[in-house]
């Protein structure tokens, strides 16, 4: 695998390039330089978890039949502080569901991916806890 980034201004504003040419812009936040024109690092490995676990469990819900309309995913998480680097140490994924979707089936397929599947998920249960909780039909 291999990630391209190109500097596009005099300061953190960055572009990375996937393998499939896709781009993402990157920057620092205002207090730390930069302008505010991309996500930070630490939001990517965030949105990173939640995609890839997102990915597992999808795909998990459709070979069991499950009927999903609807799907949503809030990560939160806590860091270190006072600390350079300041690493995470609590990670929570909140899944948002609607459709036919039973409940056992839903928390099943949740554990496969952060337990078994998901690479980021195994990746940063090094240094984090990494706790779920779900809902379908806003139950």
């Amino acid at each position: 695998m291999e990630i391209k980034l190109k500097r596009l201004n005099n300061n953190y504003h960055l572009e990375a390039t996937g393998t499939n040419g896709r781009t993402v812009s990157i920057d620092a936040g205002p207090q730390d330089g930069g302008e505010d024109l991309g996500v930070r690092p630490m939001q990517m490995l965030l949105m990173g978890l939640g995609g890839c676990a997102s990915i597992d469990v999808i795909s998990i819900l459709k070979k069991q039949r499950q009927e999903v309309e609807d799907y949503d995913v809030v990560v939160t998480a806590e860091r270190e502080k006072d600390k350079i680097p300041s690493l995470f140490t609590d990670i929570h994924i909140k899944f948002i569901l609607t459709g036919k979707i039973e409940k056992e089936k839903l928390e099943h397929a949740i554990k496969l991916s952060l337990d078994k599947y998901c690479s980021v998920a195994k990746t940063l249960e090094k240094t984090a806890n990494i706790t779920y909780s779900f809902s379908i039909n806003g139950n």
